[in-house]
């Protein structure tokens, strides 16, 4: 079992920055990539980044340039740092961990982006 906390969302204004981060705990070992997903209100979820245990990074085209996903293996955080935020990042974001057999979310944390 692994287990995921988000924090960090809040209220910005546009052109703002915002981190957020995600604590992972239980069997850290098995996991593998780590995920930030995000859903609009209304929406569907929606692929933001992904981090390998290696370290190896994707973005979703919508972010790349903009924001930033690291991992600290030594606290089992993951971090999205978000610059330039848009009107239209605005969501719930959520992390998530996937092991060789299951994929885990965590509860998610809102952002909100003030035009």
């Amino acid at each position: 079992q692994v287990q995921l906390v988000e924090s960090g969302g809040g209220l910005v204004q546009a052109g703002g920055s915002l981190r957020l981060s995600c604590a992972a705990s239980g069997t850290i070992s098995n996991v593998n990539a780590m995920y930030w997903y995000r859903q609009p209100s209304g929406g569907q979820r929606e692929y933001v980044a992904t981090i390998t245990r290696r370290h190896t990074t994707n973005y979703a085209d919508s972010v790349k340039g903009r924001f930033t996903i690291s991992r600290d293996n030594a606290k089992n955080t993951v971090y999205l740092q978000m610059n330039s935020l848009k009107f239209e990042d605005t969501a719930v974001y959520y992390c998530g961990a996937n092991t060789a057999t299951t994929t885990y979310w965590g509860q998610g944390t809102q952002v909100t982006v003030s035009s």
